[in-house]
C-alpha cells in the first residue's frame, strides 16, 4: 500500500505527464486517440492516489477539490463509455496547472511532519 508522501507524489507525476503534452494543442489532441487517452489514464492515476489519501492529509489542503478530483476518477473508470473529451481538455488546461502548487505545498507538509 503507498503511503500518503508517494500518493501525492504520484498525483504531481500524473500532472507532469499530462502537461507534457499540452503544447500539442486542443485541435491535435481532439484528433489524437492516444493523446486522449494518456490524459484520461493520468486523470485516472491522479483520482486513484487522491482517493487513497486518508481524509487527515486531505484536510491539510481544504483548497483542493478532493470530491471533485475522485469523481472525475469515477466517471472516468466507470463511465469509460460517456467520456467527453472536450471536459478533459478543459481539466487538463485549466486544472492541473493550478493544482500544482497546491499539491507541491502538501507534499512538503506532509514530508516535514515525516522528518520532525
Amino acid at each position: 500500500m503507498r503511503d500518503p508522501i508517494e500518493r501525492v507524489r504520484d498525483m504531481l507525476d500524473a500532472i507532469s505527464a499530462i502537461e507534457r503534452y499540452l503544447d500539442r494543442g486542443h485541435d491535435e489532441f481532439e484528433k489524437d486517440e492516444l493523446l486522449q487517452g494518456w490524459f484520461v489514464l493520468n486523470l485516472q492515476i491522479l483520482g486513484e492516489a487522491a482517493k487513497g489519501l486518508p481524509e487527515s492529509v486531505r484536510a491539510l489542503a481544504p483548497e483542493i477539490p478532493w470530491h471533485k478530483i475522485v469523481g472525475m476518477r469515477n466517471v472516468l473508470v466507470h463511465g469509460y463509455f460517456e467520456i467527453d473529451t472536450e471536459i478533459v481538455w478543459r481539466t487538463a488546461i485549466q486544472e492541473m496547472p493550478a493544482l500544482r502548487p497546491s499539491l507541491e505545498r502538501l507534499l512538503e507538509r506532509i514530508e516535514g511532519e515525516e522528518n520532525q
